[in-house]
């Protein structure tokens, strides 16, 4: 009894010090600009890692890369452009980092955009849906056997506890009929939450070494709440509500977990353990049932491939 309470006890107080050394390892952060990806790449780079900080504007990511160096220049960073809304800028992207890198231990898929006015993509797709998911699912696809001859990989899917209040709007995908930002932006988030779990049970049919795990960070407080909304939501989440809400060190601590935890298996999703999962450590909370239906999963696989024009293939082990 009281080596459970004492695991109980040291798991609770699960930090970023408890990172295992990723000196060998090589990490892809999208959105390691700010907020949260700049979070997890600075605990990275402590480690040792060698990460990659995937961003949209290149030299906001050069200033996040100098702020990191400064206090640790050792750091090994490396600062490439991605804008996950447009599919030309993720094929792009996977072409230049397969011609540097033969191999990928660790993609997080972090970057999000949250509740903008109706918006729609280069290839005309709703941007919460595009930057969130549909950017993310091509990139995975994409760099999925560079994963596969990693060390200990994973793929690290960041979703929302909005996932459980969502719902994919199959016959109106871009919100041409009727379009609510909060509403879209749950859509991106259960979207999230279905691929992670669909890849995980895909991967794990073919046998690969690949893990898909999933994590929210509960109620961080970061620019995705003050830059992208408006009206009501701003002042809800930017305003309101901001107090509440914990620092992104320590939002960042659940993607942290799922990415370097000898304990974490796939298919799992880690979210804080405090009440209503909105501050707190680490620890493996539920996804909602449609996040794990297989005739859901199944239709938004075959439909992200449709759009992005990627398909996976599986590499099973060697």
């Amino acid at each position: 009894m009281d080596s459970i309470l004492c695991h109980m006890n040291s798991h609770q107080r699960w930090s970023a010090d408890r990172i295992p050394d990723q000196s060998e390892r090589v990490f892809l952060v999208t959105g390691a600009n700010s907020g949260l990806g700049l979070a997890t790449t600075r605990a990275l780079a402590r480690k040792g890692a060698h990460v990659i900080l995937a961003v949209r504007d290149e030299a906001k990511g050069r200033r996040a890369a100098a702020e990191i160096t400064a206090g640790q220049p050792d750091a090994r960073l490396e600062v490439r452009r991605l804008d996950l809304a447009d599919l030309d800028s993720v094929r792009a992207f996977a072409t230049a980092l397969r011609a540097d890198h033969p191999r990928l231990d660790v993609l997080i898929n972090n970057a999000g955009v949250m509740a903008p006015p109706r918006t729609l993509s280069a290839q005309g797709h709703e941007v919460q849906f595009a930057a969130n998911h549909l950017g993310h699912f091509a990139l995975t696809g994409l760099v999925l056997d560079l994963l596969a001859a990693g060390t200990d990989p994973r793929v690290v899917t960041v979703s929302s506890t909005n996932h459980r209040q969502g719902r994919i709007f199959f016959d109106d995908l871009s919100g041409e009929r009727t379009y609510s930002p909060m509403g879209y932006y749950n859509q991106s988030k259960l979207a999230n939450a279905v691929f992670g779990w669909e890849l995980h049970r895909r991967l794990g049919e073919a046998g690969s070494p690949v893990r898909s795990v999933l994590a929210h960070p509960g109620y961080t407080s970061t620019n995705l709440q003050t830059n992208g909304p408006v009206g009501m939501v701003k002042f809800l989440f930017g305003r309101l509500l901001s107090p509440l809400a914990q620092r992104p060190d320590q939002g960042a601590l659940n993607q942290l977990y799922a990415a370097t935890s000898p304990d974490v298996a796939g298919g799992q999703f880690i979210g804080p353990d405090g009440m209503a999962e909105l501050r707190g450590t680490p620890k493996q909370v539920k996804l909602a049932p449609a996040a794990m239906d297989p005739g859901t999963g199944r239709r938004l696989w075959e439909l992200s491939e449709e759009l992005t024009a990627v398909r996976f293939t599986f590499p099973a082990v060697a």
